[in-house]
């Protein structure tokens, strides 16, 4: 098989790469390993994503935001960040003029939205297989079934493990935070009005509690190893319980909803230390891994997709989807935003969790400052929309 760009991955940003570029002419192929699709499920997926402005502009554009399940999609107007020591900070979307900061959906909501599109999208095929072997000019790639595809330019969605970006021999910065984030959803006693609360707790990590539709909450806990093993032990309601101390007052009481159940994934950065090699372009996770203290991972993956977009459609007619050029321009219009965000999520990170007293001190009165002064809250609030 021959196309001018093939995708792997089958996560939501390789399929939205997928689409734009599909969308806007080109000739595509969607490497994706064969996965049995799963029933639409009536509970609340554990998993869920901040969407900012950026991202939904994104999902607008190719027809797909209209098509997901609004009924389950929640606004966030605002967010109050409170640290243990005393530490407040609150940032609301009307300061920047705007209705929503951001929008938190579920995982499950937005593939379902993304298969239909691709189902019916022009210019682009789907090829399950997993990804065998690739030639050393990056011309062609083998699956495990026996197909063979030439492509001009490789797109590497295949997540922070990424195969092809192992087969660049791309090199990366690794750390783990010895951390795993502990999700699970709730329904409140009181309602969120569409604020997203933030404590940062010390050497207990980072708690989030988002809003979602109808009166209910979706838990991101960012957690010590060892403490997230022991709430990955005990019940919802155990964990309700826990949340207790810092919630009752704006959320009052917390119940677990079905499954009932706690996930958790480990967090860790990952830099690798180019987005780009030769007929090869990585997005989302291949390209950088944040802690989601920021909730920003999803909304750089797509902000890779709306540059590499850029990238391709805008080059001149005798470059190839693969030219040195067009990589390169793609790498310089990424380069700012992923290292702005990658040194405040990690710089956070570090901060937040020191226990010497002189740091906590000084991230109370930082807090505290920023949130007497309009303008620069206004900035924050700007950057976090994407804007």
């Amino acid at each position: 098989m021959q196309c001018e760009i093939a995708v792997t991955g089958n996560g939501a940003v390789g399929k939205t790469t997928a689409l734009a570029l599909a969308q806007a002419g080109l000739d595509v192929v969607l490497v994706a390993p064969q996965v049995t699709a799963k029933p639409v499920s009536p509970e609340w997926d554990a998993r869920v994503f901040a969407l900012n402005h950026t991202a939904k502009n994104l999902l607008s554009k190719l027809k797909v935001w209209d098509a997901l399940n609004l009924q389950r999609i929640a606004p966030v107007e605002a967010m109050h960040v409170l640290d243990d020591d005393g530490g407040r900070l609150v940032l609301e979307a009307y300061s920047a003029n705007q209705q929503e900061m951001a929008w938190i959906i579920e995982d499950q909501n937005l593939n379902q939205a993304l298969d239909a599109a691709l189902r019916f999208a022009p210019n682009v095929q789907i090829v399950s297989g997993k990804s065998e072997s690739i030639t050393a000019d990056f011309s062609q790639m083998t699956l495990d079934n026996g197909v063979r595809l030439e492509a001009e330019l490789w797109v590497g969605a295949d997540g922070a493990q990424s195969w092809l970006r192992n087969q660049a021999n791309i090199g990366l910065d690794y750390r783990s935070y010895a951390q795993r984030g502990v999700v699970a959803n709730f329904s409140c006693s009181k309602p969120h009005h569409g604020v997203a609360h933030q404590w940062f707790v010390g050497e207990l990590g980072v708690i989030a509690l988002l809003p979602l539709p109808d009166q209910q909450v979706s838990l991101v806990w960012s957690a010590p190893e060892a403490l997230a093993a022991t709430l990955m032990a005990e019940s919802t309601e155990q964990l309700a319980a826990r949340l207790a101390q810092y919630c009752s007052e704006p959320l009052g009481e917390l119940i677990s909803l079905p499954p009932q159940r706690a996930m958790a994934f480990p967090l860790q950065f990952i830099g690798p230390h180019s987005m780009t090699a030769p007929r090869l372009a990585l997005v989302g996770d291949a390209a950088h891994v944040v802690h989601p203290l920021a909730g920003h991972g999803m909304n750089l993956g797509f902000g890779d997709v709306v540059a590499l977009l850029e990238a391709v459609t805008q080059r001149e007619s005798w470059r190839s989807c693969g030219d040195p050029r067009v990589l390169q321009r793609y790498a310089r219009a990424r380069r700012e935003d992923v290292l702005l965000m990658q040194m405040a999520t990690d710089g956070l990170s570090r901060l937040f969790g020191s226990p010497f007293s002189p740091v906590k001190t000084a991230r109370q009165l930082g807090m505290n400052l920023v949130n007497r002064l309009p303008m620069i809250k206004r900035q924050l609030i700007i950057q976090a929309m994407g804007k």
